[in-house]
């Protein structure tokens, strides 16, 4: 497979009333083409920063400090504004949490397809890519106006708009979390579906790690703006190397232990100002030592997967409390 996105050295700030916030603080990271990446870790980890910044679609506020992002062999920052919107129309998808910050409350589905097809498509168009993602009655879900339909409706309509022209990549920020439950699992089999019948690559980032082993071919574990593991899910989930994938393993809906409670992970996730030169993870580490809070871990290979821990080695055989994997198979 070829690489589709090339991530190197991107470092991202936010500006606030209180001073310079970092959201993420160095990602290198490579996609293939068509492979499936989950994007996991607490909030304020940087996950949605990250899908941002693929896109050049950054919130205001905040501002790419230094690296860069490359789709292919053309640079997200490097180019242009004319071809960054060619770029976001025909190699990029975005679906977001909420269907109803995406669509147009104003315009009647129909059109909104239509401008997602190119502004030419007719009907038969946009009633096919309707009908593609399930919806029933595409006639009248296309006469109606995004409030008319429901939750797993609109969804559905702004996954047909993602992928209208093709896009090369998808990225979805928490695509089920405003969802019933009921309908979770129909959304993440249709954009499944979606991306391997597109041959898109997919990156799903997620606060549902359960949701991630069952789905995603890779996973990566986010934690004050960098990435601390990086490998297989099954690798991953099924033997963590790192002890922030652990304690988030630990901590997740699912994973009780036989008294039917879950282990949170004390303390709070870190607010940087700058780089951070330890481990952000130290204050909150049960195996930190005084090395981890002087000095900033460089990312190693470990188990066919990268490990941002000064202690990894040592800790090789250390695992969170059960395997994610067989509970995600169950």
């Amino acid at each position: 497979m070829n690489v589709l996105l090339s991530i190197r050295n991107l470092v991202v700030d936010y500006t606030t009333r209180d001073g310079s916030v970092r959201a993420l603080d160095g990602i290198d990271l490579e996609l293939m083409a068509g492979e499936s990446l989950g994007v996991v870790g607490e909030s304020g980890s940087g996950k949605s920063t990250l899908g941002a910044a693929i896109g050049r679609i950054l919130p205001e506020g905040a501002r790419r400090h230094t690296g860069d992002v490359m789709l292919g062999n053309v640079s997200v920052y490097g180019s242009g504004d004319t071809r960054i919107r060619a770029m976001r129309r025909h190699d990029l998808g975005f679906i977001f949490q909420n269907p109803m910050t995406t669509l147009d409350p104003t315009m009647r589905i129909r059109g909104q397809v239509e401008q997602a097809l190119g502004g030419a498509a007719g009907r038969t168009e946009v009633e096919s890519l309707l009908r593609k993602v399930g919806l029933p009655d595409v006639f009248q879900v296309s006469r109606s106006y995004p409030h008319e339909l429901s939750g797993g409706m609109a969804q559905r309509v702004v996954i047909a708009m993602a992928i209208a022209r093709g896009p090369r990549l998808l990225i979805a920020d928490e695509p089920t979390a405003s969802l019933d439950a009921s309908v979770r699992e129909q959304i993440l089999d249709l954009l499944l579906s979606m991306r391997a019948q597109t041959g898109a690559a997919l990156i799903v980032l997620s606060h549902d790690l359960h949701m991630v082993a069952r789905n995603c071919d890779r996973v990566v574990v986010m934690y004050g703006g960098r990435i601390v593991e990086d490998g297989g899910s099954k690798e991953v989930f099924g033997r963590p190397r790192h002890p922030y994938t652990s304690a988030l393993m630990r901590s997740a809906p699912g994973s009780e232990g036989p008294d039917g409670a879950l282990e949170p992970i004390a303390g709070m996730p870190p607010v940087l100002s700058g780089r951070s030169e330890f481990c952000s993870f130290a204050p909150r580490c049960a195996h930190a030592i005084e090395l981890c809070r002087t000095q900033r871990p460089a990312p190693q290979h470990m188990d066919e997967r990268l490990v941002t821990c000064l202690r990894a080695s040592e800790l090789h055989g250390k695992s969170g409390r059960s395997s994610l994997m067989a509970e995600a198979r169950s």
